[in-house]
Order: C-alpha cells, then structure tokens, then sequence
C-alpha cells in the first residue's frame, strides 16, 4: 500500500549552492542540514538534496512513494522488471529508503518511515 508521493531527493554537486537555492525558493532553512543530506519540510512535501546522488546513479531527482511495507513494494517491482539501483536502507531512526529503476529508465524511490 502506498501513501503517495511525498518526498522528492535531487542530486546536487555543490551542496551550499543547491542549498541557497532551495532555501530562496521554498523559505524555510532546512531541517536537516549534514554534509551527507540537506533536508526541508514545505507545503506538505520532504525535498533532499543529496550530495552524492550522482554517483549513486541519480540522473534526475527522484519522487519517493511512501508505502507501508518498502521489502514488499520493492520485490513487487523487481518482479514486474524493475532494476534494482540502491536496496533496502536504513538512514536513521528505522526509515527505510530504496530505488529502482523502470523499463523506460525513469528513477522511482520507495521509503518506509520508521514508525511503519
């Protein structure tokens, strides 16, 4: 079961600059500001920016699909033809988050908060 879309991770190089950046667009600071993550909550929405997206194969950013049991989900895809490019991990606090990618080269995520 899936919760929608309500997270968006963007791989960004510069990390200070994204971040002045998405600061001015969205106008909050970020929750979460670490050398590995910028976080903001807007509008309803969770934005990243992940410094190393790139070289974890994101070309683009990535729209996460919050779903209640992300192994599932994620074998789920695997089984209709996905490519699996990062598996099951957690990143603090039981969130789990993973990415495939579609027949079409499209990047889907999928995350899994941790008190799911």
């Amino acid at each position: 079961m899936t919760a929608g879309q309500q997270t968006i991770i963007y791989p960004v190089k510069d990390k200070d600059r994204s971040k002045a950046l998405f600061t001015a667009l969205l106008g909050v600071e970020p929750y979460v500001d670490e050398p590995y993550y910028v976080g903001y909550k807007a509008a309803g929405q969770d934005i990243g920016l992940d410094p190393s997206g790139h070289a974890k194969g994101m070309t683009g950013p990535v729209p996460y699909w919050h779903v209640t049991d992300l192994r599932e989900r994620l074998a789920a895809l695997l089984d209709a033809g996905a490519e699996l490019l990062q598996d099951a991990q957690d990143v603090g606090g039981g969130r789990l988050i993973a990415s495939v990618k579609d027949p079409d080269g499209n990047l889907v995520g999928l995350l899994q908060d941790g008190a799911a």
